[in-house]
C-alpha cells in the first residue's frame, strides 16, 4: 500500500519526491515504492460566489442585500481544474491506504489541503506533515514524527471562518457601496481600517500648523549641554531668551551633580516576518511584498532559512541540537560564528529559548544548510545576511557601556550633558569611532558660553510601509502572511498609492473613508475579529458562534449603507466625452499607464489617456516612438520629428496557451509570494485572463 502525499506546489512536490523515493515523474504527480506525491497549486479551490449560490444574487442589487446563505461550500478554480481531478483519480487508486498533508504548516496551507480532502471526499486515514524548514533533514524528520490530521482540526476551523467572514463582510458591504453610489468601491474586513491608518496620519500632517520655538544650550569641553525643561518647546519669544542668557552669563555656573550608570543591552530577539519587512523597508526601500517573496525564496528555493510567515520571535529548546550546525552554515558572512561552533554554541541571549511564546512556527533563523552565495541575488543575500546577523548575535556577549549624566548649575537653571562610553562592544560592532569623554568634578567652575537657536516644531512624518506594518502589527490587522498582501491591493484599487517610500490616501480612498461604516473604519472591530480567529486556532472560541456574529455584523453594516445620507464624488471622472454614447468618460489606471473608459454600461470604448512609449524604433531617428490612439485606432509617432506609422499586428485572441507558456505560469506558481482570495486564485486568474485552454 502507498501513501498519498499532498504538496502545495509543484517546486515542493519535486523535493519530497527526491527524499521519499518516488523518482518515477508523471505529468501531475511522482510515483514511488511507499509513496505517490501530487501537488496543489496554491489554492484550488475558492469559496462560491454569490452568482453560483442564487439566481437573483447575479446582480447587483440593492433589494438583495444582505446576502447571508446557510451554506456557502467550494468550486474548482479555473485552469487548475485539471490538477484537481488528477488528485481526485489518485485518491480513489485502491493502493493509496492514506494521504499526508505536506501543504504550508500555517493556516492558509491548512485550508489548501482540506478544502481539497473535502470536494473529492476522501475518506482514508489522514495524516500532517508539520515542519518549519526544506532542508532533507528537516524534512526526513517530519515524516518520521507525522501527526494525525485531526490535531490541526482547530487551524482549519480558523482558516475556514476567516475565508467566510471576508466573504459576508467583504462581498456584502463592497456590493452595497458599489450598488448605492455607482462606482467599484472596494471595502473589508482588514484592508479598511488598514486604510484609515495611512489617512489618520495624513490628517496629524494637514493639521499640523510649525510653531516658532527657541533652543538654549551650554557650550561645554566642545560639547553641547541642553537646558533641563518640561516642554522642550517652552521657549518662544527670542527677547525672553536673550534676557535669560544676559543674566545667566553674569556668573560662572558650576557642576552641581555627577551620575554614572552602567548598562547592559541584550541582543535583540530573531526577526519575525512583520519586524523583517519592517526593517528591510527602512533600509533598503523593500516593499512588504518584495520581502516576502525575496524571503519565501531562502525558504523554499535555496532553503537556507526557516519557515518565514511566523510572528513569534522566539525559538523552542529542541532547537538548541542544530544550533552548531546553523553556525557552520553562516561562518562564511561572520567568521565569529566559528568560533561559537567550536566553543560549544553557547547561547548567551537565553530569552529567546521559550517554548510558550513558540506559536505555529518558531522566528526566522538560518537552516543547516550551506548558502551557496554564487546562486542568490543581490535582494536575496541582503535578507538572509539581515536573518543571519541577527542569529549569531544570540551567541554574543551582551552590549556594555556607561552613561555618565553631568548636572550643571546657573543660578537657578539646570544644564544637562550625557556622555557614553562603551566598556565592551558586544553583539554591537564598532563601526564609528568612539567619541572623546570630558572629566569632569562636582563643583568644578564653569564659563557661561550659551547659544541660542530659532527652530520650527516639525510636522509628523508619513507612514512609510514599515511603520504601516507595526501599526498592522499593533491592531491585529491581518496575519503575517497577509499583511503584504493587504497593502498590494489597496494600492492596486487605486485607494492608497505611493509616494518615494511613504503612502498616501487617494481622492478615492478618502471618498471610501467617509461613506463607508465608522466601525469598519476603525481598528478595534477588526482586532476584536483577529483575536477571536486566533483563540478557534488554540480550541479557545466556537467558529461557529464567531461566525454567527459576524453575520449580525453584516446585516447592520449593510443597513447603514443603506440608509447613509453621504454624497460621493467621482475624482476619476472627466469632462470628456464618448464618441460613440456621448456619455462621459472616466481615467482608469493600468499597469502601463492610464486609460479613459466609457461610464455607460452598454459601451465599451476605451482609449489610452496618454501615448504609451513602445519598443518600436523611428526609422528616421532611431528612437522609440510612442503608441498613439486616433479615431482611426491606434499608430506610431515620433515625438522628436513626427513621423507616423500604422501599428500592425494586434493582440490575439482566443490563443491556446504553449507548452512555454505553461512552464513560465508554474515558474511563477512556485515563486508566488502569497497565494490569495483565496489566494493564489486571483495570481491565476490574473495570468490566465486572456487565455482560453
Amino acid at each position: 500500500m502507498k501513501r498519498l502525499v499532498l504538496a502545495e506546489k509543484p517546486s515542493v512536490a519535486r523535493d519530497l519526491s527526491k527524499i521519499l523515493g518516488a523518482d518515477q515523474k508523471h505529468k501531475n504527480y511522482y510515483e514511488g515504492k511507499d509513496h505517490v506525491v501530487t501537488w496543489a497549486l496554491g489554492h484550488l479551490l475558492t469559496l462560491k460566489m454569490p452568482e453560483d449560490l442564487k439566481n437573483e444574487w447575479q446582480t447587483w442589487q440593492m433589494e438583495t442585500l444582505p446576502m447571508i446563505p446557510k451554506y456557502i461550500g467550494t468550486k474548482p478554480l479555473p485552469k487548475t481544474k485539471a490538477q484537481l481531478k488528477a488528485i481526485a483519480n489518485l485518491a480513489k487508486r485502491k493502493d493509496i491506504s492514506e494521504a499526508i498533508i505536506a501543504t504550508d504548516a500555517g493556516r492558509e496551507g491548512e485550508l489548501v489541503a482540506r478544502w481539497i480532502l473535502e470536494y473529492i471526499r476522501f475518506n482514508k486515514p489522514v495524516k500532517r506533515l508539520w515542519i518549519s524548514s526544506q532542508t532533507n533533514k528537516a524534512i526526513k524528520e517530519g515524516f518520521a514524527a507525522l501527526k494525525p490530521a485531526k490535531a490541526y482540526d482547530d487551524l482549519y476551523y480558523s482558516a475556514l471562518a476567516r475565508a467566510k467572514a471576508d466573504w459576508l463582510i467583504g462581498l456584502n458591504v463592497t456590493r452595497a457601496l458599489t450598488v448605492k453610489y455607482q462606482d467599484n468601491l472596494s471595502a473589508g474586513r482588514v484592508q479598511t481600517p488598514t486604510l484609515a491608518l495611512v489617512a489618520k496620519q495624513e490628517e496629524k500632517i494637514s493639521k499640523f500648523i510649525p510653531q516658532k520655538y527657541f533652543t538654549l544650550s551650554l557650550e561645554v569641553a566642545g560639547q553641547r549641554a541642553t537646558r533641563v525643561q518640561k516642554d522642550p518647546y517652552a521657549l518662544k519669544e527670542r527677547q525672553a531668551v536673550d534676557e535669560l542668557v544676559k543674566k545667566l552669563s553674569s556668573q560662572n555656573g558650576k557642576v552641581e551633580q555627577i551620575t554614572a550608570k552602567d548598562k547592559t543591552i541584550p541582543a535583540p530577539l530573531p526577526y519575525d516576518l512583520t519586524e523583517l519587512q519592517r526593517v528591510a523597508n527602512e533600509k533598503y526601500g523593500y516593499s512588504a511584498k518584495k520581502t516576502l517573496s525575496l524571503v519565501q525564496s531562502l525558504y523554499e528555493v535555496h532553503k537556507i532559512v526557516s519557515y518565514p510567515r511566523t510572528d513569534s520571535k522566539y525559538l523552542s529548546n529542541d532547537l538548541k541540537v542544530t544550533l552548531k550546525d546553523r553556525l557552520h552554515a553562516i561562518a562564511g558572512l561572520f567568521p565569529e560564528a566559528k568560533q561559537y561552533a567550536v566553543k560549544g554554541a553557547k547561547v548567551v541571549q537565553n530569552k529567546a529559548f521559550n517554548d510558550a511564546k513558540v506559536t505555529d512556527h518558531h522566528a526566522l533563523i538560518p537552516t543547516e544548510q550551506l548558502p551557496q552565495y554564487n546562486k542568490l541575488n543581490s535582494d536575496e543575500h541582503r535578507i538572509y545576511t539581515l536573518i543571519a546577523e541577527r542569529f549569531v548575535g544570540l551567541f554574543a556577549a551582551p552590549h556594555k557601556e556607561r552613561q555618565e549624566k553631568i548636572v550643571f548649575v546657573f543660578g537657578k537653571e539646570h544644564f544637562k550633558l550625557i556622555q557614553t562610553k562603551v566598556i565592551e562592544a558586544g553583539w554591537k560592532k564598532k563601526e564609528t569611532p568612539e567619541k572623546s569623554v570630558a572629566k569632569f568634578s562636582e563643583g568644578m567652575q564653569i564659563s557661561p558660553r550659551f547659544t541660542v537657536k530659532e527652530a520650527l516644531t516639525t510636522p509628523p512624518k508619513p507612514l512609510s510601509e514599515g511603520a504601516l506594518l507595526a501599526q498592522m502589527e499593533r491592531y491585529s490587522l491581518g496575519t503575517p502572511a497577509t499583511r503584504a498582501e493587504i497593502i498590494e491591493k489597496l494600492v492596486k484599487s487605486e485607494l492608497m498609492e505611493r509616494t518615494n517610500n511613504s503612502l498616501r490616501v487617494t481622492k478615492k480612498g478618502q471618498q471610501l473613508l467617509e461613506l463607508v461604516n465608522e466601525e469598519l473604519v476603525s481598528p478595534q472591530l477588526t482586532e476584536k475579529w483577529e483575536r477571536q480567529l486566533e483563540q478557534i486556532a488554540k480550541g479557545n472560541y466556537d467558529s461557529k458562534k464567531f461566525l454567527r456574529e459576524i453575520e449580525t455584523d453584516t446585516k447592520r453594516l449593510v443597513r447603514e449603507v443603506k440608509n447613509s445620507q453621504q454624497k460621493y464624488q467621482d475624482f476619476s471622472l472627466t469632462k470628456k466625452k464618448c464618441p460613440k454614447c456621448g456619455a462621459f468618460l472616466k481615467e482608469k489606471k493600468v499597469r502601463d499607464g492610464k486609460l479613459l473608459v466609457c461610464t455607460s454600461e452598454s459601451c465599451d470604448y476605451k482609449r489610452r489617456a496618454e501615448a504609451k512609449v513602445s519598443n518600436h524604433r523611428c526609422p528616421v531617428c532611431h528612437k522609440k516612438m510612442l503608441i498613439v490612439s486616433g479615431k482611426n485606432g491606434d499608430y506610431f509617432r515620433c515625438k522628436y520629428d513626427g513621423t507616423t506609422e500604422k501599428l500592425t499586428g494586434g493582440k490575439k485572441k482566443n490563443k491556446k496557451m504553449t507548452k512555454h507558456e505553461e512552464r513560465r505560469l508554474l515558474k511563477k506558481i512556485n515563486q508566488d509570494d502569497e497565494p490569495q482570495e483565496s489566494a493564489l486564485a486571483q495570481a491565476l486568474k490574473a495570468a490566465l485572463g486572456d487565455n482560453n485552454v
